[in-house]
Formats: structure tokens, C-alpha cells, sequence
């Protein structure tokens, strides 16, 4: 598998493990492991910075299908499955259909960048 079908594998599978988060059958483990890959994927903060020559993109290359690798390994096989069929879906002509998704990332960078003025100043 090459560098490009992997980035299409990991573009099906954000998706899948924000779908299996939301399932009750999902473990509760893979549960958390999932949002922190998702959350990760979503944000705009990296571990390294992406304007960082070469090492601004490595740690998405890396950090990020270790993330989902984990995530996967900790929820059954038929779930992940099922999450995959209802994921492969979701991007339609290179942009979510389910775009409401984003709003719980969004609400939470809304958060974080309202309470750093707040604690700084108060």
C-alpha cells in the first residue's frame, strides 16, 4: 500500500471511528482513544507545527495513523465494519455531508480560545 491509498484509508476511517464513537456498543476505552484521534484529526493544533519544514507534516503522517491504529485495535471487527459502510458516505465531491459533525470541535476551540483571555487577564 503506498502513501496515497493509505491517506485515502485514513480518510475513510476519521469518519468511521467518529461513527463508532457514537455507538453504545463501542468500548468505553475505544471510546476515548477514538475521540482523541478524531479530535486530533479535527484541530488545528499540531504536535508540531505544520509550517516546520518536512517535520510539520511528519507528525501527521505519523502520529495521526497511530492514533487511528489504536483506536481500530480496541473496537470489534463487525463494528468497525459497519462504521467503515456508514463512513464511505459521508464525503461527498470533497466535503462532508454530514458537515453538523464539526460542530462539537468547533464548540470546543470556541471554548478554549474564550477561556485563555479569561484566565490571563482575570
Amino acid at each position: 500500500m503506498n502513501l496515497k491509498e493509505k491517506a485515502k484509508a485514513i480518510k475513510i476511517y476519521i469518519p468511521a471511528l467518529f461513527i463508532a464513537m457514537k455507538r453504545k456498543d463501542t468500548p468505553i476505552a475505544a471510546k476515548i482513544i477514538a475521540g482523541i484521534t478524531v479530535g486530533y484529526a479535527l484541530s488545528p493544533i499540531d504536535v508540531i507545527p505544520d509550517f516546520i519544514p518536512v517535520l510539520g507534516y511528519l507528525d501527521d503522517l505519523i502520529i495521526l495513523p497511530l492514533l487511528a491504529a489504536l483506536a481500530i485495535k480496541f473496537i470489534p471487527d463487525e463494528i468497525m465494519e459497519i462504521c467503515k459502510t456508514e463512513a464511505e458516505g459521508m464525503w461527498k465531491d470533497g466535503k462532508p455531508k454530514k458537515w453538523y459533525y464539526a460542530i462539537p470541535i468547533i464548540v470546543f476551540w470556541i471554548l478554549i480560545v474564550s477561556l485563555v483571555p479569561w484566565k490571563i487577564f482575570i
